[in-house]
């Protein structure tokens, strides 16, 4: 037995300490191929190995139990790998959600109750997500009288957190989650809606452009870099041009109860829970058209 190493010589020689070996051993997971005339654990070349083995796997998160079923060959190191990529993947996605969570309490200097109600939005499932969306919907677009492929739009619509979120998106979800639920900003939505949505059979509203097509608003914005004051005359003639036949006073009426409502806030932060790119934040072009628009209706 002379080519056999006692515990300590094999810590020495694997670098691991004496009380980590001990444990493995008692654990099963590299069983001594001897003893001592004294009692005391020996290993050979195939003990060395195994311990080089049972590091690697403990170091990429594998419990002893794992270890001991690829070494007795009950499972193997690609099924065990799997099942920890699954468990990884699930703690980073939680990690992700944390970190969005701190992120934002950092920014906003939320309270405890704040961050409370934070960690709780951000961790809904997703049926629990869906609902929150479903119940702002019914509230805010119900009744509305609009024509049945809108509302088949309105039905599909959805703002939901994909499975693997960014901390962006997360980010973003809490900010939309507390929004919808709000119920002044449900009322408020819901007049702009009144003001805004094309009824069937009937002219479109006065301002609805502004919202659905986004060509007035890129008109504005080409203004504004072009240096155009929004209480000047060449301002005038553009919004005049712009809604010739309109009634300016119903257009103004429309974008206000827009502003107001938080519209365009809410187009950016669900385009944000969804990954998706979108139009610019148009707020500071639809203040100067609102500006334009008081301006001329003087």
């Amino acid at each position: 037995m002379d080519d056999l190493l006692t515990i300590g010589q094999l810590a020495r020689l694997s670098g691991l300490d004496v009380r980590t070996l001990r444990f493995w051993s008692d654990e099963g997971a590299i069983p001594p191929a001897g003893r001592s005339a004294g009692g005391y654990r020996l290993y050979d070349a195939a003990g060395v190995a195994r311990v080089e083995l049972v590091r690697t796997l403990r170091e990429l998160g594998l419990g002893l139990g794992d270890v001991r079923r690829v070494l007795d060959g009950t499972t193997t190191v690609a099924a065990v790998a799997e099942m920890q990529v699954a468990a990884l993947d699930a703690k980073i996605r939680s990690l992700k959600v944390s970190r969005a969570v701190l992120s934002t309490v950092s920014k906003r200097g939320s309270s405890a109750e704040e961050t409370a109600l934070m960690n709780r939005l951000a961790r809904l499932s997703a049926a629990e997500r869906v609902q929150i969306i479903d119940d702002f919907k019914a509230e805010v677009f119900g009744g509305l009288d609009i024509d049945a492929g809108q509302r088949d739009k309105l039905r599909a619509l959805r703002i939901d957190l994909p499975d693997d979120p960014t901390p962006e998106q997360v980010d973003a979800w809490i900010d939309l989650a507390e929004l919808v639920q709000d119920p002044g900003f449900r009322a408020r939505m819901r007049v702009f809606l009144e003001l805004s949505t094309p009824v069937p059979g009937q002219p479109k509203p006065p301002g609805a452009r502004i919202w659905w097509a986004r060509q007035v608003v890129e008109t504005v914005g080409e203004a504004r870099r072009d240096g155009i004051h929004p209480d000047g005359p060449a301002a005038a003639e553009l919004v005049a041009d712009m809604f010739r036949n309109d009634d300016l006073a119903a257009v103004l009426a429309c974008l206000e109860a827009g502003i107001e409502a938080g519209a365009e806030r809410y187009r950016l932060l669900a385009s944000r829970v969804r990954g998706q790119r979108s139009w610019p934040d148009a707020t500071d072009d639809l203040d100067w058209l609102a500006t334009a628009l008081r301006h001329l209706s003087r």
